[in-house]
């Protein structure tokens, strides 16, 4: 689609210049120019619709997919511009669309690692909480679309990342997983999506000594 150089994916490059344009953006490179991830930004901060919340949420999501240059660029700037924690705050909205639109966009953002940092640090807690099960009340009857959303997400942000591994183990989400694992009134998708996210957990030998202390066998991260 575009032609740019690679950029070195490095997560202590923490300030991202767009490539210098030599001419206006026209047509449909305007959808991602700085300014216009700006106004997604600030939309995302202080808008209270749930439409314009989810759409932003959409817009940043498809920005950030794939490996094409801009994209690139576009996590880096969403980070710089301390977009991060606006996305990660829709993960308490009341709105189910608003609530998947937010999880899309981060596991897109988590493709850069700086992100995945950030994000494992403050968002595994309220992607946990949206997970059926456990003892919130009340609990959130969330679609079968939006929870494997949520844990393909969980799953991009802990994979090569030992500390959000361990913050979704001291946030309670092992019990969650296991459950939809093993309760047998999840869907296929989402036992599917949760066995993926239970062996990633595993994967880590660190976590095994102390998993095995609270009483979780091998056999629970396999399925």
């Amino acid at each position: 689609l575009f032609k740019g150089k690679k950029l070195p994916e490095d997560p202590g490059a923490d300030t991202v210049d767009f490539p210098k344009r030599t001419t206006p953006a026209k047509g449909y490179e305007l959808l991602f120019q700085p300014e216009v991830v700006r106004i997604y930004i600030s939309l995302l901060k202080e808008s209270k619709t749930p439409a314009i919340l989810e759409a932003s949420a959409g817009a940043i999501q498809n920005l950030c997919a794939g490996s094409w240059t801009y994209g690139r660029y576009i996590r880096s700037a969403l980070r710089q511009e301390k977009g991060l924690s606006a996305v990660a705050d829709l993960l308490t909205h009341d709105s189910e669309r608003v609530v998947k639109a937010a999880s899309g966009a981060l596991r897109n953002l988590a493709v850069d690692l700086r992100n995945k940092e950030l994000i494992g640090k403050h968002a595994i807690p309220n992607l946990v909480k949206n997970l059926p099960g456990g003892q919130q009340t009340p609990a959130k009857n969330l679609s079968e679309d939006t929870v494997v959303s949520l844990l393909s997400t969980i799953n991009e942000v802990i994979a090569d990342n030992l500390e959000a591994a361990k913050k979704l183990r001291e946030t309670q989400g092992i019990e969650k997983l296991v459950l939809i694992n093993k309760s047998g009134n999840r869907s296929e998708r989402e036992v599917r999506a949760a066995a993926l996210v239970l062996q990633t957990v595993w994967g880590y030998k660190e976590l095994r000594k102390p998993l095995e202390k609270e009483g979780w066998k091998k056999s629970d991260f396999q399925v």
